[in-house]
């Protein structure tokens, strides 16, 4: 699904959704070679098709409807691209800061209404992408966006202003708090089951099995096709839209300046994450105090993620400046272009090193939302077993927390990639009322044959699990579809070929298959090489354990409420809504003009 989104490619192959309206099949071809003639009467049967030219799908077609991709979301993601941070940073001066000798920042007195404080969080799987591509480790190519970014040789030496980013966060770092808030809602749910009281809060507590809500592709082909799954979603942000919550709160109110001028860039593996960034529910209306919005400039609204673009974006931004990845300097940058952030206890935070900062392969490739899950059980519950069970494929796993005594305290499941996503939301859907005189609701095995799951959350159809981590790519988040490909690792390489023994980067022709697969699990390799990259001086804090880690998590966003003054459950959950389908209704012409007119709306000028 996220390949589909890349403005980039408009040439890829567009599998039509159900209710597409463009043809797909031709008729045969008319042969030249027979000769009729025209005077002649023939049957039907004999009459043969035009030599038409077969029909054709592009992304202009598919934005006709919102089958597969709306227009508004079309217009959403091309408006976020490489050319968008390019252009930004020229357009705008940035915002005065000074360095003190220990790193850490404060605001100049003339501020200039127009400047801006760039700030940017990188994903790991980007990281991995980037290191299988030039051949290096995960941790090395940390160093290779840092010192692009923000690095005197990178973005900082070309530009109108000579702009670069004052900050760059690790999303593994926020992650650690989505993961810890995770098992803390897996608990309230499995709580909830037992009691009586309703909640009727603003983000009551998700129905079991809680699915998480991280991947915006899933999210979005929920909220079009399943909306009876909305209340199973987990209500916590992704890393992506806490990193930008999180540092635009905190920014805005240490340096006393409006959200608006503080500008975040993403840069994550898939496409989705664009229209994860234009949700109406991730901008400042949703954590600004009357007073905050009151003094706001025209009560517009500022995305928590001003951009997002992708590891192949990347590139296209570094080629675009003329500027090779390869030559940057692949060590850590001083503090006079990596300052401090400007309150100790947040610095210390997003400077801590975590065994759940980090990617393991006990972890998996998305996160590990569903292994922090049963750790944090399992770590509750002393001799304790996580037995694991394959499905129908490698991307459907599912998972009992056992007990000593062989009792399972709790169960989990894996589904990746949309097949085993519908075949998830098809169990989840609920059970038919049947209309005739006395017919009972169908519950039990019956129901989960046919689809339904009872009367309970995952009741009759076995579905009871308590927590479930899907994701819209095979494989997860290191085959997203803004990852480079093998292609792109090529002609990244081509003026390293001569030198390289590497026979990955060999073959210029299409890749096989087999090559492909070979090539993600390059990914994979180099997204867990910062395992093994410790040092003997990190033993000790790698040692933290998953109550300790959770305690300081509970205290940074307790902490985090406090500085920002707002409410902790306003900061880090968020709503979904079902998304009406406007196949076969008329068209409004002037939709795209609006979306247009939107988006320059929100964010401070798109």
């Amino acid at each position: 699904m996220s390949a589909i989104l890349s403005a980039d490619d408009l040439n890829d192959f567009i599998s039509p959704g159900v209710a597409c309206i463009k043809p797909v099949e031709t008729l045969p071809k008319k042969d030249p070679a027979s000769s009729e003639n025209p005077y002649e009467v023939t049957t039907e049967d004999k009459v043969q098709p035009e030599n038409l030219p077969p029909a054709q799908i592009s992304l202009t077609d598919c934005l006709a409807c919102s089958g597969c991709v709306t227009s508004a979301e079309a217009v959403l993601i091309s408006l976020q691209s490489h050319a968008e941070v390019l252009n930004t940073l020229d357009a705008h001066p940035a915002t005065p800061l000074t360095i003190q000798d220990d790193g850490h920042v404060n605001l100049k007195d003339a501020v200039p209404k127009e400047g801006k404080i760039f700030v940017a969080s990188v994903s790991p799987q980007v990281r991995a992408s980037l290191a299988a591509t030039y051949g290096i480790s995960e941790r090395k190519a940390g160093y290779m966006i840092d010192q692009f970014l923000r690095g005197p040789h990178g973005l900082r030496a070309g530009g109108k202003h000579g702009n670069g980013f004052t900050w760059v966060v690790d999303t593994n770092i926020i992650r650690q708090a989505v993961l810890a808030l995770t098992a803390e809602e897996v608990r309230e749910s499995l709580e909830s089951a037992n009691s009586t009281t309703a909640d009727t809060s603003r983000f009551p507590v998700p129905k079991r099995p809680i699915l998480s809500s991280a991947c915006p592709g899933w999210i979005c082909y929920a909220e079009k096709t399943h909306p009876h799954v909305l209340p199973h979603l987990s209500r916590l942000k992704s890393p992506q839209a806490l990193a930008g919550t999180f540092l635009k709160t905190l920014l805005s109110r240490l340096l006393d300046i409006p959200p608006s001028q503080i500008w975040h860039l993403a840069i994550m593996p898939c496409f989705d994450k664009k229209l994860e960034a234009s949700r109406e529910e991730l901008t400042d209306m949703t954590w600004q105090s009357e007073d905050g919005l009151a003094h706001s400039e025209k009560q517009s609204a500022t995305r928590d993620v001003d951009c997002v673009i992708t590891a192949r974006e990347l590139l296209t931004l570094a080629s675009s400046r003329g500027i090779s990845l390869p030559a940057l300097p692949l060590k850590p940058l001083s503090s006079t272009f990596a300052p401090h952030f400007p309150d100790k206890t947040v610095d210390s935070f997003l400077s801590s090193r975590s065994p759940f900062s980090k990617q393991t392969s006990a972890f998996g490739t998305s996160g590990g939302y569903l292994h922090y899950v049963l750790t944090s059980y399992q770590s509750r519950h002393p001799n304790s077993q996580i037995v694991t069970q394959r499905g129908r494929n490698s991307d459907v796993v599912e998972y009992t927390l056992v007990s000593e005594t062989g009792e399972p305290i709790l169960k989990a499941a894996r589904y990746y990639g949309f097949r085993n996503i519908q075949n998830l939301v098809r169990k989840l859907k609920p059970a038919r009322t049947s209309r005739l005189p006395g017919a009972k609701t169908m519950t039990g095995p019956a129901a989960a044959r046919r689809g339904g799951s009872g009367s309970g959350a995952g009741a009759g159809s076995g579905l009871d699990y308590a927590y479930v981590e899907v994701m819209a790519c095979p494989g997860g988040c290191t085959n997203g579809g803004g990852q480079i490909r093998i292609e792109d690792a090529r002609e990244a390489n081509s003026a390293l070929q001569s030198s390289s023994s590497d026979s990955t980067f060999d073959q210029p022709q299409k890749p096989s298959p087999h090559e492909q697969r070979a090539w993600l699990a390059r990914v994979d390799e180099a997204y867990f090489s910062a395992d093994s990259e410790s040092d003997d001086s990190e033993d000790a804090v790698l040692q933290e354990s998953i109550l300790d880690m959770e305690s300081r998590v509970h205290g940074i966003m307790n902490y985090w409420s406090r500085t920002s003054g707002t409410p902790l459950d306003k900061l880090v959950y968020t709503t979904y809504r079902k998304v009406e389908s406007d196949v076969g209704k008329n068209k409004n012409v002037g939709e795209t003009a609006r979306v247009v007119e939107l988006a320059g709306k929100i964010g401070g000028g798109w």
